[in-house]
């Protein structure tokens, strides 16, 4: 069999999940073996529902008094203990922080190999996979070998695809032996965010600014751009650098990446590091006055010309 990890926080999908398993179901399919699901928690016991239309007709709840909120080792050895009962042929989980964490985790438990952040597998004797390297600037052909292929997903890299037909589903309970020293590392508490801005992961519409915002005060008119939107607002690696916006509104590898239907950025250039980050975004929209700026390559709608007048007219526009 092949198992996908569903990937949630407190009961909340994460939509990665269902194009982990439009790429499960694939590999299942081109393997002749069923698909199954894992999720972890009770509080993800309601999502099982979701999983026949994806092609899954078996759920397996890993649950635990203590699972009842994130805990990367706890979740990784539940796992591990179900798949030395169940012998699955490969394990697939969302190429997220979550589901890279916990899936290395099982790699360490198991002393299987791992392969992170794919965008395509062949299924055979070696499995040959292509991935993702040194944060999506590079494509690497692979060989994988091993008695269960642990393998995530990168994100946005495949549509999650719903079967027309779907039928009933069985769900198992499966309770693991965890010990203390499995929740050293878990979530005791959290703040929620202050308001109900939008946030960058889930925005549908986002505006970036870059070193060519000039000031803090620069993002004033992004934000009212994205406010109309609906959108967030976001900043490249030098716009959080300088302190002109917080860091958690960094774009980028080593900040959040985004896949918005529209991606507006003002003043960047387009380092690798920003594209890598921006890269599942749908539809991009360039405002630079440098026309032999990078990033001008990679939109599908460039404007030369100063971002603050542009940014103007299009709420000017907007407005009426």
């Amino acid at each position: 069999m092949i198992l996908g990890l569903i990937e949630h926080d407190r009961g909340i999908l994460n939509p990665i999940s269902l194009e982990m398993l439009t790429m499960a179901r694939n590999l299942a399919t081109d393997t002749g073996v069923p698909l199954e699901a894992i999720i972890v928690g009770e509080e993800a016991r309601s999502l099982a529902d979701r999983m026949p239309a994806f092609g899954v007709p078996r759920v397996h709840l890993v649950q635990h008094e203590r699972l009842d909120d994130y805990a990367p080792e706890a979740w990784a050895n539940g796992i591990w203990q179900l798949m030395e009962m169940l012998s699955p042929q490969a394990v697939l989980a969302p190429g997220t922080d979550r589901g890279n964490e916990v899936l290395a985790h099982v790699a360490a438990i198991s002393d299987l190999p791992m392969a992170a952040n794919c965008t395509e597998i062949q299924p055979g004797e070696p499995y040959r996979v292509t991935r993702l390297r040194w944060g999506g600037s590079l494509l690497e052909e692979a060989k994988l070998s091993a008695g269960t292929r642990l393998l995530t997903i990168a994100p946005h890299v495949i549509e999650p695809t719903e079967l027309n037909e779907t039928s009933a589903y069985v769900l198992e309970t499966f309770t693991p032996e965890l010990e203390d020293k499995m929740f050293r590392v878990r979530i005791t508490r959290r703040i929620d965010k202050i308001g109900d801005k939008v946030s960058l992961a889930e925005a549908r519409v986002v505006v970036g600014g870059g070193r060519g915002v000039g000031s803090a005060e620069g993002f004033v008119s992004l934000e009212e751009l994205a406010g109309i939107l609906g959108g967030a607002v976001g900043g490249s690696r030098v716009a959080t650098n300088l302190g002109w916006r917080p860091h958690s509104d960094q774009i980028g590898q080593t900040g959040t990446r985004i896949a918005p239907d529209l991606y507006i950025a003002c003043g960047i250039s387009g380092a690798i590091q920003h594209m890598v980050g921006c890269k599942g975004a749908k539809h991009i929209l360039v405002i630079n006055k440098d026309r032999g700026a990078p990033i001008f390559d990679r939109a599908d709608y460039g404007v030369v010309g100063d971002l603050h007048d542009v940014v103007s007219a299009l709420i000017a526009e907007l407005k009426s």
